[in-house]
């Protein structure tokens, strides 16, 4: 197997998580598909019924350099849809970014068919919101070319494709973080991936820490703006003409207020506390902020603080994907409560906080759902 750089957590209150291999530094020999490998991982889900794979695999679809990429298999006992993979997936190669994602889209679509209507991104601890969905195919990130293996505790790293009430949705339990050593372009792969397979509307989590004091662990938080501190902006370089996307993104508004509302509106009736409503400062890690850094942060009105979401919604925003995104409140920040911050800390949060941010997605999807197609990016 090509090595893989360990996963983190998401951010300065260990945020969200996902997985994504380096990629820019890696050796020729790294590159080169590694000896067969046997491992399979079986996941059952509770309510969906997961869809199997043929056990010999569908014809394997071609990569951007013309070789075929290794087939993922089921595993038989009519549960797990997980995949095997012979090979490692081709990870940071250079090359043209759409035909990265059309080597995702590739493999993705020789496994289900299905066009999905929103993508749902799950930050740390809130993964089992894929248990939700029906008729479910389970694709590893580790077999899809260009994706990594998550190695962190709360991600399973996988694309989960199904329906959610009705509605299509691709689910991904896992993201790629800036702080890990990807390059941006890798970052908002998945997304773009989302919205190259149909995808018009995004749902974004993330685990946050506090930075308002009347927030509170557990609090759930719609994110009317953000502040991006990450040093970085995925649409910096090329602006590939075939991805749509204006060179100078208006972002005045990059989460959608139709969106809010109706996730405002199915939490009351729900009888969930009151959505907090506030601003998310993305930072890069993968250090957790200092007390003099809260203080900034708090100074330019910042509510909450985590190291993912921002370079996501940039690049769904510039693909005209309507978004809206949510912080799970996991701790308070650097020196707002007793005690040093820990991953430990932010997963009990987020198991606490799981079924609420579960139930209210679920809710809310098939009325995001019906408030139409993607609403233009702006120029």
């Amino acid at each position: 197997m090509a090595s893989t750089i360990p996963q983190s957590r998401c951010g300065p209150s260990a945020r969200t998580g996902g997985a994504l291999a380096n990629g820019r530094g890696a050796s020729q020999a790294a590159l080169r598909p590694a000896a067969p490998s046997r491992r399979t991982a079986a996941a059952a889900a509770p309510r969906a019924m997961l869809t199997q794979l043929p056990a010999n695999g569908a014809a394997a679809p071609k990569l951007a350099n013309g070789a075929p990429h290794a087939n993922g298999h089921a595993n038989g006992n009519g549960k797990a849809l997980v995949q095997e993979h012979d090979h490692s997936p081709l990870v940071g190669l250079p090359g043209n970014t759409l035909e990265k994602i059309r080597d995702c889209a590739r493999y993705v679509r020789a496994r289900t068919p299905l066009v999905p209507q929103i993508v749902i991104v799950l930050g740390s601890g809130l993964g089992a919101l894929a248990d939700d969905l029906d008729d479910a195919v389970a694709i590893p990130y580790s077999s899809i070319p260009h994706f990594h293996a998550p190695r962190v505790v709360g991600h399973p790293g996988r694309l989960v494709m199904g329906t959610m009430r009705g509605v299509p949705a691709l689910v991904l339990q896992g993201r790629f973080h800036y702080y890990e050593g990807h390059p941006m372009d890798e970052v908002i792969l998945p997304i773009r991936l989302a919205h190259h397979l149909g995808a018009t509307s995004a749902l974004i989590t993330n685990a946050a820490g506090g930075l308002n004091p009347s927030y509170s662990p557990g609090d759930l938080m719609l994110l009317e703006d953000h502040v991006n501190f990450i040093g970085s902006n995925p649409l910096r370089g090329p602006n590939p003409q075939e991805l749509g996307g204006p060179r100078f993104l208006d972002l005045s508004e990059p989460y959608d207020p139709e969106y809010r509302a109706v996730l405002a509106s199915a939490a009351a009736e729900l009888g969930l506390p009151p959505l907090r409503s506030g601003v998310y400062v993305g930072v890069s890690g993968p250090t957790y902020e200092t007390r003099a850094e809260v203080r900034f942060f708090r100074s330019m009105g910042a509510d909450a603080v985590g190291m993912s979401t921002v370079p996501e919604v940039i690049a769904a925003r510039h693909l005209g994907v309507r978004v809206a995104a949510l912080s799970c409140i996991t701790n308070l920040a650097c020196g707002m409560e007793a005690g040093a911050l820990s991953h430990d800390d932010v997963m009990v949060q987020g198991a606490a906080a799981a079924d609420k941010m579960r139930r209210l997605l679920v809710t809310a999807v098939p009325r995001i759902a019906a408030l139409g197609a993607a609403a233009p990016a702006a120029a």
